[in-house]
Formats: C-alpha cells, structure tokens, sequence
C-alpha cells in the first residue's frame, strides 16, 4: 500500500512538473506582438519601399518603362495567388514554422534582389518575395490570432497591429526615399535582412509551434483553383494598367479569374477538407470586414500613389521629403488605432466605427479633390492626410480583429489569409482602375485644352483630381456596404430605448442606468 501510494506520488510529481513546463513554454503575449508586428511590418513596408526605388533601379540596370511595371506586379500576382494556400499551410504544419519559412525565404530573396544585375534577376527575386510573404502573412495574424484569443487585451493587440499594417505602408515611402537618396537603391531590398534575421533568431526562441492535431490532406483541386484563378484576375487588372482593358490577356484574364473563382466555391461546397471553409466568409461580421478591407485597399491607392506623384512632380519634393510628407498620417493612423480599438469599440460595437471610418476617409479624400497646380503642402495636402489618417485607423484595427474573431484555432490560418487577400485584391483592382482613369483624364484635358499655359502640369493634376474623386465613391460605397452587412448587436436590449440605439448605431454594450431597467423583478444587468 505504501509503495503503491508512494508511486502515485511520484507519479503525480511527473505529471505537475510536465504541466508546469508545458506552461512555462508558452510565450508572454506582448513579446509575441512585438515580433509578429516587426514581421508585419516588413511585408507592408515593401508594399511600398520598392516603389520609390523603382527610378533608381530602372536607370541602373537599363529597363525599359514598360517593363517597370513588372517590378511591382511579380511580388503582387505570386503574392496575392499564395494566400490562401499559405493561411492552410500555417494550420497544418503549425504557424511557426510557416512563420520562420517565410522570414528566412524572404530574405533570401531580398539579397537577390539587392545583388541584381539584370532584369530578369530582380523580377524573379520579387516573385520569390511574394512567394514567402504569401507564408508569412497569414501566419503572423493567424499568431496574432490564437496568442490573444479569449484575452481582454485582444482589443489593444488588434489596435497596435492595425496601426502597423495601415502606417506600415506611409513609413516604407519614407524609408524608401531616405535609403535611394542616401545610400542606394538596392537597399531598400537589402534592409529586409536587417529585419528578417534577429526576427528569425527571435522567432525560433520565443514562438511554440501549435497545428491541427490530425493533419488533413491539402485540398489541391480548391487550391489550384483559388491559386489560377486569385493570378488571373491580379494579372488581368495589372495588365489592364499598360496595354488597356481591350487587350487579349486583359481579356482573357479577368474572364477566365471569376469561372476559376466560381468553380473554387462549388469545390469548397462539395470537399471534405476544404481550403477555406465557406462558413468564414458567409459570417456577415467577417465578409463585412473583408468586404471593407477590399474597398479600403482600391480606395486607398490613390493617396500612396498620386500624391507621391503630386509632391515629387508639381512641389519639387526630393524622395526624402515626400516620404516625410506622409508622416502626420501615419502618426495620426497609429494613435486612432490604438484609440478606438481600446476605448471606442467597447462602447459602439465595430459597426459605427468602420462606417465612421468610411465617412472620414471620403472625406480626406475629397480634399485632394481640390488640388491645383498652385497649391501648398501646409494648406492644401495635410489637412486631408491628417482626417485620412483617422479614418483608415478607425477601419484597419477592427476589420483585422472581427476579420478572424471567433474562427477556431485551427482555421485561423485561412481567415487571416482573406484578411491580405481582401487588400491585396483590392490594392490590385484599384491600381488598374485608378490609373486608367488619370491616363484618361489626362489625355481628354490635353486635347481640350491646347493653348493653356504649362499644359503638361495642369492635365497631369486634373488626372490626380479625378481619380480622387473617383476614391471617394469607392468610400462611400465602402460605408454603404458596411451599413449593409455588418450586423449591429444581437443580444435582448432591456429597454425600448436601448434597442433603439442599438438598431441605430450598432450599439453592442448599450447600457441603460439600473434604475431606468427595472421591469418586475427583471434588470438589463445579464443582458450584454
């Protein structure tokens, strides 16, 4: 007897100890947003870092202006194509994994690209970086994700992330311009390193490697399907860009990406495994937030792209100074952030906000409406940075968080992979769209306007005006279709009052005083 007791002490002794350890393992939560927000940080900043290198690189390796444009689309097609498979990879195999894959390939192909000689060497080097970002993204959000899951500071988490990922892009144009004007251009590639390593280091030490516990067979006919069809409508839009919506690949392209598309979603209907679930995107709250995202990600290329032209083109703007321009958004986009997604949303619910976020973001964008070749940065461009830089971080934050809230933690891959497919589908069809409609602007200004005084200058500014415009529709549809489809709160209101507002501005923890509540022997207190 005393020996039997003796051993189930001990083994008793065992078991703490391996519980213990099993705890011990687990990493603090802000360490592990520290380095899932420097990983973020690197794929969003060379969204934007490369594009004011492009001059540079171009004249130093002798391409042609056609050709630049393939600098950019190469990241984007392999990127924007990958997702989805990235996201599933990270649940099998364990984010982890997927995670320090994608830092070290991703750096692998930035010193490439940074050691090119050639053309043809740097486009396959930029193919190669969306190739590993497609890993790295969904796998940092999907961290993000279950490290937080169930915390109450999941709010404050969300809010440092959003900020990183909508001012990410605004730094990496400042950075850019400091990096091409200072040293060279290959380091803006070359910096990708600087971050990838300790990231690594610090990766391999901190994170613990969670997957599914029964590894599932890939779902290749979903992934082919949602791959070709994700290149053809990205190749499609970015081909519209240089050779015009009636050429024969633009054509083909965006033809054949919506019957790829379609036949994913009868795929995932019909497999046992699917790559994406379907229930993650028919959630109104969640196909609300990516549908955001979407149109935040087309609305949004106007200001990275026709006011870096607008500085550097009709205010003389060096590279260094442009990206230092954008800082007052990124400052005001971070503070938003963190602001509404720990003091606001708790109050309003998620709904308000975004469509709030919206309204602001329409609005900064009308302000560049405004733009003539005579005006000033002081007067005429901050302003709407500063109100667009509130608006963008009353979207990104709680999209990011309502985006992957309350998927399982073994789909939290592919929920945060819809996450960047959303952006960057939607970065892809506004830049097609956008550009086409300044080329247009401009040529129909030109020829109506022949004898006006510095031509070139002025058409060129009435191109950036009208695709202004045309970014303020696509907020304002971005807020018609969050009122749509973001569901206000679902929980009994305790009072007709409460419910009114709650209907009113989607009000989720709308509260009346006890006293107003009272009806019996029943109170509002459970009702949240």
């Amino acid at each position: 007897m005393q020996a039997r007791a003796t051993g189930r002490q001990h083994g008793a002794t065992v078991l703490i100890r391996r519980s213990v350890a099993s705890a011990g393992r687990e990493p603090n939560q802000w360490a592990v947003l520290a380095l899932l927000g420097v990983a973020q940080l690197m794929v969003v900043l060379d969204a934007t870092i490369v594009t004011i290198a492009l001059p540079s690189a171009q004249k130093a390796l002798h391409f042609s202006y056609q050709n630049r444009q393939w600098i950019v689309t190469a990241y984007a097609l392999a990127f924007g194509s990958l997702l989805l498979l990235g996201g599933k990879l990270g649940d099998l195999l364990g984010r982890k994994r997927t995670l320090v894959a994608g830092l070290v390939g991703f750096s692998v192909a930035s010193a490439i690209g940074g050691l090119a000689q050639s053309f043809g060497v740097l486009v396959i080097a930029r193919t190669l970086q969306g190739c590993f970002g497609a890993l790295l993204a969904p796998s940092a959000l999907g961290l993000l994700t279950v490290t937080f899951a169930g915390s109450p500071d999941r709010n404050k988490a969300f809010g440092i992330f959003g900020a990183i990922a909508g001012g990410g892009a605004s730094v990496g144009l400042l950075l850019g311009g400091a990096l091409t004007q200072v040293l060279s251009w290959r380091w803006c590639l070359y910096v990708n390193l600087v971050i990838a390593v300790p990231t690594t280091v610090v990766a391999l030490r901190l994170l613990v490697n969670h997957r599914a516990p029964e590894r599932e067979p890939i779902d290749i006919p979903g992934a082919l399907t949602s791959a070709l069809g994700l290149f053809a409508v990205v190749y499609g839009f970015s081909n519209a860009e240089t050779h015009g919506w009636g050429a024969t690949a633009t054509v083909v392209a965006l033809v054949a990406g919506p019957i790829l598309l379609t036949a994913f979603v009868v795929i995932e209907r019909r497999a046992k495994h699917p790559l994406l679930p379907l229930h993650i995107i028919l959630d109104r709250a969640r196909g609300g937030s990516y549908t955001t995202l979407f149109l935040t990600g087309a609305g949004i290329f106007g200001v990275f792209l026709f006011l870096t032209y607008f500085l550097q083109a009709q205010l003389r703007f060096s590279p260094l100074k442009t990206g230092l321009a954008f800082l007052p958004l990124t400052a005001v986009l971070i503070v938003a952030s963190t602001t509404v997604q720990t003091r606001v949303i708790g109050r309003t619910g998620v709904k308000p906000v975004v469509i709030a976020g919206m309204a602001l973001s329409a609005i900064g964008m009308f302000l560049f409406t405004r733009l003539t070749p005579t005006s000033s940065y002081g007067s005429d461009v901050l302003p709407g940075l500063l109100i667009l830089g509130v608006g963008l971080g009353s979207i990104f934050a709680p999209a990011f968080s309502t985006a992957t809230l309350g998927v399982e933690g073994s789909e939290a891959g592919v929920a945060s992979a819809m996450v960047n497919v959303s952006q960057q589908i939607g970065g892809s069809v506004g830049t097609s769209l956008l550009s086409t409609i300044f080329a247009s602007a401009v040529k129909s200004y030109t020829v109506g306007h022949l004898h006006t005084p510095d031509l070139a200058n002025a058409a060129a500014v009435h191109g950036y005006t009208t695709a202004f415009w045309w970014s303020v529709g696509i907020f304002v549809l971005g807020l018609i279709l969050a009122m749509a489809i973001l569901p206000a709160c679902d929980a009994p209101a305790p009072t007709v009052r409460a419910a009114i507002a709650r209907h009113a501005i989607g009000n989720c923890h709308h509260f009346e005083p006890a006293e107003t509540v009272q009806l019996g022997a029943t109170t509002g207190a459970g009702a949240r």
